[in-house]
């Protein structure tokens, strides 16, 4: 067989896990021919591969980001480009296409899926919002690198007597917020799923402070926001991609809590720190299991399909149920966590 492989949107660490996975399970196991996409769906849309043997993955396994290397392409240019993408696919005489991406990539893969091209998907994200699958590979490299980070801010902070607003990745969901948070011990959490009160905030705050305490962290993801009208909020646009842009929770929160407790308080935004790096053990053997199992699934013919982790079996699911809506942190793990707002 004769497999085409792509990554596409953020990058994550585990990403070349599965690139290596997928060719050695294909070429050394069932002796396919494997080309990579350059930048994603753009390398198919333009038919920009290179050939990805033995050699060009050899040493990649734990080497943070894309070999392929990632961007973005516009819904409307890729809903355009299907017959094109449909006549590279024939022209290349492949036999299946295996994109690695988050909910994006995974939309787009069941657009060309649907369109009759054979697909099988495999799952990535630090946000781990994907909610056909466990646990996505890159979140626990994500949240190991943000509760480092804490760990390392409470120092500082205590020292300077600071309130610190450490602002993490989560657009949609506060993943990362709350497992950093809870395994740092930070002492207030905001998530995008729950809009949180500045009053409630400010009272938890300053009830450490009145306590004798000398600072305070305060964790937020990066799509959290206040509930309407308790505080004056600077709202993001949105991108060419469709994607909400963010005006910066931290930066608008550190002012808000200054001006409140008369207490120093900084933003810490972490940003693309939390995507780069060597992936963690468990992201590189879940990124290995997800490759090797869509290259079963492809010899299979487990076509429009996406690769996912239940329990502690590797499955598939439909691309269509993959892409359904996106796993938010239920309102039951507040409670575990104590300091969710």
């Amino acid at each position: 067989m004769r497999i085409g492989v792509l990554t596409s949107g953020g990058d994550c660490p585990g990403l070349n896990a599965v690139i290596r996975s997928i060719v050695h399970r294909a070429v050394v196991d069932h002796g396919d021919e494997v080309i990579g996409f350059q930048d994603g769906w753009k390398g198919l849309l333009e038919c920009d591969y290179r050939k990805l043997d033995l050699d060009a993955v050899s040493g990649i396994l734990a080497l943070g980001g894309t070999i392929l290397g990632s961007t973005r392409v516009q819904p409307t240019r890729l809903r355009e480009g299907v017959e094109r993408a449909k006549g590279h696919v024939a022209e290349l005489g492949l036999d299946a296409i295996i994109p690695i991406g988050g909910e994006g990539t995974l939309k787009a893969a069941r657009l060309l899926s649907d369109s009759g091209l054979p697909i099988v998907g495999v799952p990535k994200t630090i946000d781990n919002d994907i909610a056909s699958t466990d646990v996505t590979f890159g979140f626990d490299t994500a949240v190991g690198v943000a509760t480092e980070a804490l760990d390392r801010l409470k120092t500082t902070a205590e020292s300077h007597q600071r309130v610190l607003i450490v602002e993490v990745m989560g657009r949609h969901t506060g993943w990362i917020a709350l497992h950093s948070g809870m395994a740092a011990g930070a002492h207030a959490i905001v998530v995008p799923e729950r809009p949180f009160h500045v009053d409630e905030l400010t009272k938890v705050v300053g009830a450490r402070f009145e306590a004798g305490k000398k600072f305070a962290i305060v964790v937020v993801a990066e799509g959290a926001r206040p509930q309407d009208g308790t505080m004056a909020f600077e709202a993001g646009g949105t991108d060419v991609y469709g994607h909400e842009r963010f005006a910066g929770v931290a930066r608008q929160l550190a002012v808000e809590l200054e001006r409140r407790l008369e207490k120093e308080a900084r933003p810490v935004i972490l940003g693309h720190v939390q995507r780069g790096g060597t992936p963690t053990a468990y992201d590189r053997v879940l990124a290995t299991r997800f490759g090797w199992y869509a290259v079963e699934a492809v010899h299979r013919g487990d076509f429009g399909q996406m690769t996912a982790l239940r329990g502690t079996d590797i499955t598939l699911v439909p691309l269509a149920e993959a892409v359904e809506h996106l796993k938010t942190v239920p309102a039951e793990r507040y409670a575990e966590a104590e300091c969710v707002l």
